[in-house]
């Protein structure tokens, strides 16, 4: 069963027009998941066959993202995914400030939809929007990489960030240090699912 606000964002997202991403992009690929969940899952963007599906995770990184979730011991009905970014950008570059600045307005309105206890960023970008948002100190960015598999206490809300699958395309050696940090998520999410 459908949710109308949701239904409502997921027009809107479609529908979107507010950055030049529009205008490359194949569709917007929007949130999805259990927007009942305390968990809540936001990654960059989607990639070229999240552009073509319409779907999150359906590429290589996606792949590994849903390895380390079995692994892990995750039902993908437990958490609501979505993206920092609803468009696949060219060339999978850096989303610019405009576009952060733009798409993160979805972003905030599924925030507040969802209303999750546990956040996770996976990767950078998502890391440092969601740090700001919180208005949390925020390390330079080489040192970002240390603020993965540790869990940000607030008082009524948890984050925890966590290295995004792509990684794993481009280093495998990081498995291991990844399959724990995501395998520790479990831990986390018993603890906010019982709570």
């Amino acid at each position: 069963m459908k949710d109308p606000d949701f239904s409502l964002l997921q027009q809107q997202v479609r529908g979107c027009k507010a950055c030049g991403l529009a205008a490359t992009r194949q569709q917007a690929v929007c949130g999805e998941g259990n927007f009942r969940s305390k968990v809540m899952v936001i990654a960059q963007a989607p990639g070229e066959l999240e552009n073509k599906a319409g779907q999150m995770f359906v590429g290589p990184s996606g792949k590994i993202f849903r390895q380390l979730l079995t692994k892990s011991r995750i039902g993908a009905d437990e958490i609501y995914m979505t993206n920092l970014i609803k468009c696949y950008i060219p060339k999978c570059r850096r989303p610019s400030s405009r576009e952060i600045a733009e798409c993160s307005k979805h972003l905030e309105q599924e925030i507040s939809l969802v209303n999750p206890k546990l956040i996770v960023p996976l990767g950078f970008h998502a890391t440092r929007y969601i740090l700001m948002r919180f208005d949390l100190d925020r390390p330079a960015s080489k040192d970002y990489h240390t603020l993965f598999g540790k869990l940000i206490e607030l008082d009524d809300q948890l984050i925890y960030p966590l290295r995004h699958p792509t990684a794993l395309l481009f280093n495998t050696e990081k498995r291991n240090l990844m399959e724990k940090n995501y395998g520790r998520l479990r831990t986390v999410m018993d603890d906010v699912l019982n709570d």
